[in-house]
Protein backbone atom coordinates (compact mmCIF):
# COMPACT_ATOMS: atom_id res chain seq x y z
CA UNK A 1 0.00 0.00 0.00
CA UNK A 2 1.21 3.48 -0.89
CA UNK A 3 1.43 6.08 1.21
CA UNK A 4 1.60 9.24 -1.35
CA UNK A 5 -0.72 11.63 0.74
CA UNK A 6 1.09 11.26 3.90
CA UNK A 7 4.41 11.33 2.14
CA UNK A 8 3.54 14.31 0.57
CA UNK A 9 2.19 15.50 3.80
CA UNK A 10 5.25 15.19 5.43
CA UNK A 11 7.43 16.48 3.21
CA UNK A 12 5.19 19.97 3.50
CA UNK A 13 6.03 19.68 6.94
CA UNK A 14 9.70 19.49 6.87
CA UNK A 15 9.52 22.28 4.49
CA UNK A 16 7.60 24.32 7.56
CA UNK A 17 10.64 22.86 9.74
CA UNK A 18 13.26 24.34 8.21
CA UNK A 19 11.87 27.46 7.31
CA UNK A 20 10.73 28.36 11.36
CA UNK A 21 13.35 26.01 13.46
CA UNK A 22 16.09 27.92 15.07
CA UNK A 23 18.16 24.22 14.92
CA UNK A 24 18.41 24.05 11.17
CA UNK A 25 19.15 20.16 12.25
CA UNK A 26 18.52 16.77 10.45
CA UNK A 27 18.20 15.30 14.54
CA UNK A 28 15.01 13.34 14.53
CA UNK A 29 13.97 13.73 18.22
CA UNK A 30 13.97 17.77 17.44
CA UNK A 31 11.84 17.72 14.44
CA UNK A 32 9.70 15.44 16.59
CA UNK A 33 9.20 18.12 19.37
CA UNK A 34 8.88 20.91 16.98
CA UNK A 35 6.05 19.10 15.22
CA UNK A 36 4.34 18.71 18.68
CA UNK A 37 4.47 22.46 18.88
CA UNK A 38 3.60 23.05 15.45
CA UNK A 39 0.56 21.07 15.84
CA UNK A 40 -0.76 22.51 19.36
CA UNK A 41 0.31 26.04 17.89
CA UNK A 42 -2.45 24.64 14.75
CA UNK A 43 -5.19 23.65 16.70
CA UNK A 44 -4.26 20.12 15.75
CA UNK A 45 -4.10 17.60 18.48
CA UNK A 46 -2.08 14.30 18.10
CA UNK A 47 -4.41 11.96 18.77
CA UNK A 48 -3.54 8.13 20.38
CA UNK A 49 -5.03 5.37 18.45
CA UNK A 50 -8.35 5.06 19.92
CA UNK A 51 -9.98 1.37 21.55
CA UNK A 52 -13.02 -0.71 20.17
CA UNK A 53 -15.22 -3.07 20.95
CA UNK A 54 -13.12 -5.87 19.22
CA UNK A 55 -10.04 -4.47 18.69
CA UNK A 56 -8.07 -7.18 20.52
CA UNK A 57 -10.04 -9.99 18.44
CA UNK A 58 -8.87 -8.58 15.11
CA UNK A 59 -11.86 -6.15 14.55
CA UNK A 60 -10.89 -3.68 12.21
CA UNK A 61 -11.29 -0.14 11.72
CA UNK A 62 -12.63 -0.40 9.04
CA UNK A 63 -15.76 -2.56 10.35
CA UNK A 64 -16.02 -0.39 13.40
CA UNK A 65 -16.59 3.02 11.05
CA UNK A 66 -18.93 1.18 8.74
CA UNK A 67 -21.19 0.21 11.82
CA UNK A 68 -21.03 3.59 13.28
CA UNK A 69 -22.18 5.34 10.26
CA UNK A 70 -25.26 2.50 10.13
CA UNK A 71 -26.40 3.39 13.85
CA UNK A 72 -25.72 6.73 13.66
CA UNK A 73 -28.12 6.73 10.52
CA UNK A 74 -31.03 5.23 12.22
CA UNK A 75 -30.26 7.05 15.19
CA UNK A 76 -30.58 10.32 12.83
CA UNK A 77 -33.67 8.99 11.49
CA UNK A 78 -35.47 8.42 14.59
CA UNK A 79 -35.12 12.28 15.35
CA UNK A 80 -36.06 13.18 12.14
CA UNK A 81 -39.57 10.90 12.39
CA UNK A 82 -39.86 12.86 15.76
CA UNK A 83 -39.50 16.05 14.38
CA UNK A 84 -42.31 15.49 11.44
CA UNK A 85 -45.20 14.09 14.04
CA UNK A 86 -48.44 15.73 13.69
CA UNK A 87 -47.23 17.12 10.01
CA UNK A 88 -47.70 16.51 6.11
CA UNK A 89 -44.80 14.79 5.98
CA UNK A 90 -45.41 10.84 5.96
CA UNK A 91 -41.60 10.56 5.95
CA UNK A 92 -38.37 12.30 6.42
CA UNK A 93 -36.92 11.83 3.07
CA UNK A 94 -40.01 14.23 2.14
CA UNK A 95 -38.88 17.11 3.87
CA UNK A 96 -35.30 16.16 2.88
CA UNK A 97 -36.58 16.41 -0.71
CA UNK A 98 -38.17 19.78 0.18
CA UNK A 99 -34.96 21.64 1.74
CA UNK A 100 -32.95 19.98 -1.31
CA UNK A 101 -35.45 22.19 -3.56
CA UNK A 102 -34.38 25.34 -1.49
CA UNK A 103 -30.93 24.75 -1.06
CA UNK A 104 -30.34 24.26 -4.98
CA UNK A 105 -33.22 25.44 -7.14
CA UNK A 106 -36.03 23.65 -8.93
CA UNK A 107 -34.36 20.58 -10.80
CA UNK A 108 -35.48 17.71 -12.69
CA UNK A 109 -36.85 14.50 -11.07
CA UNK A 110 -33.52 12.07 -12.06
CA UNK A 111 -30.88 15.22 -10.28
CA UNK A 112 -33.38 15.64 -7.32
CA UNK A 113 -33.20 11.50 -7.00
CA UNK A 114 -29.32 11.03 -7.82
CA UNK A 115 -28.87 14.39 -5.21
CA UNK A 116 -30.72 12.75 -2.48
CA UNK A 117 -28.87 9.03 -3.45
CA UNK A 118 -32.26 7.05 -3.48
CA UNK A 119 -32.63 4.35 -6.36
CA UNK A 120 -35.31 5.18 -9.15
CA UNK A 121 -37.85 3.43 -7.79
CA UNK A 122 -37.88 4.70 -4.14
CA UNK A 123 -36.92 8.17 -5.60
CA UNK A 124 -40.05 8.25 -7.72
CA UNK A 125 -42.53 7.23 -4.64
CA UNK A 126 -41.21 10.09 -2.70
CA UNK A 127 -41.29 12.76 -5.33
CA UNK A 128 -44.99 11.62 -6.38
CA UNK A 129 -46.29 11.30 -2.95
CA UNK A 130 -45.42 15.50 -2.58
CA UNK A 131 -46.97 15.60 -5.52
CA UNK A 132 -50.48 14.10 -4.43
CA UNK A 133 -49.65 16.05 -1.12
CA UNK A 134 -49.17 19.58 -3.49
CA UNK A 135 -45.80 20.22 -1.63
CA UNK A 136 -44.79 20.07 -5.11
CA UNK A 137 -45.25 20.28 -8.75
CA UNK A 138 -43.80 18.85 -12.08
CA UNK A 139 -43.57 20.33 -15.25
CA UNK A 140 -42.65 19.03 -18.56
CA UNK A 141 -39.69 19.39 -20.15
CA UNK A 142 -39.46 19.96 -23.97
CA UNK A 143 -36.00 18.41 -24.04
CA UNK A 144 -36.55 15.11 -22.73
CA UNK A 145 -40.38 14.23 -22.46
CA UNK A 146 -39.70 11.14 -20.13
CA UNK A 147 -38.12 13.80 -17.52
CA UNK A 148 -39.88 15.93 -15.41
CA UNK A 149 -38.67 19.76 -13.67
CA UNK A 150 -39.89 19.77 -10.37
CA UNK A 151 -40.80 22.98 -8.41
CA UNK A 152 -41.35 23.50 -4.73
CA UNK A 153 -45.23 25.29 -3.91
CA UNK A 154 -46.33 28.33 -2.14
CA UNK A 155 -47.70 25.18 0.27
CA UNK A 156 -44.77 22.81 0.12
CA UNK A 157 -42.56 26.09 0.99
CA UNK A 158 -45.33 27.01 4.17
CA UNK A 159 -44.93 23.04 5.48
CA UNK A 160 -41.36 23.40 5.44
CA UNK A 161 -41.04 26.42 7.47
CA UNK A 162 -43.25 25.13 9.95
CA UNK A 163 -41.41 22.47 10.70
CA UNK A 164 -37.73 23.96 10.40
CA UNK A 165 -37.50 24.53 14.05
CA UNK A 166 -38.02 21.04 14.82
CA UNK A 167 -36.50 19.95 12.00
CA UNK A 168 -33.31 22.11 12.98
CA UNK A 169 -33.58 20.72 17.23
CA UNK A 170 -33.61 16.80 15.41
CA UNK A 171 -30.15 17.96 13.31
CA UNK A 172 -28.72 19.65 16.25
CA UNK A 173 -29.52 16.65 18.59
CA UNK A 174 -27.54 14.23 16.69
CA UNK A 175 -24.46 15.96 16.79
CA UNK A 176 -25.14 17.60 20.28
CA UNK A 177 -22.11 16.23 22.12
CA UNK A 178 -19.60 17.55 19.41
CA UNK A 179 -17.64 21.00 20.14
CA UNK A 180 -17.43 23.25 17.15
CA UNK A 181 -14.13 22.25 16.43
CA UNK A 182 -15.39 18.19 16.58
CA UNK A 183 -17.68 19.02 14.14
CA UNK A 184 -15.80 20.95 11.78
CA UNK A 185 -13.31 17.82 12.04
CA UNK A 186 -16.23 16.06 11.41
CA UNK A 187 -17.76 17.32 8.61
CA UNK A 188 -14.21 17.72 6.50
CA UNK A 189 -13.66 13.74 7.05
CA UNK A 190 -17.75 12.81 5.83
CA UNK A 191 -17.35 15.43 2.99
CA UNK A 192 -14.16 13.73 2.22
CA UNK A 193 -15.80 10.42 2.34
CA UNK A 194 -18.79 11.33 0.64
CA UNK A 195 -16.90 12.99 -2.46
CA UNK A 196 -15.22 10.03 -2.97
CA UNK A 197 -18.26 7.45 -3.07
CA UNK A 198 -20.04 10.00 -5.24
CA UNK A 199 -17.02 10.56 -7.82
CA UNK A 200 -16.78 6.33 -7.55
CA UNK A 201 -20.68 5.71 -8.47
CA UNK A 202 -20.60 8.11 -11.20
CA UNK A 203 -17.94 6.32 -12.79
CA UNK A 204 -19.73 2.94 -12.40
CA UNK A 205 -22.85 4.49 -13.64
Amino acid sequence: MMYYDLISEVIGLIKNYEKESAHHSQDGYLFAQWLSAYYKKNDHQIISEPEWEGKSKGRSADSVINTSLVHLYRYAKLNAKAAITNTSFSTPDEFIYLISLVSFGSMTKTALIKLNVHEKSAGMQIVNRLIKNGLVEQEALDSDKRNRMIHITSKGTQILNESMQNIKKASRDVAEPLSHVEKMDLIRLLTKLESFHEAKTRVVL
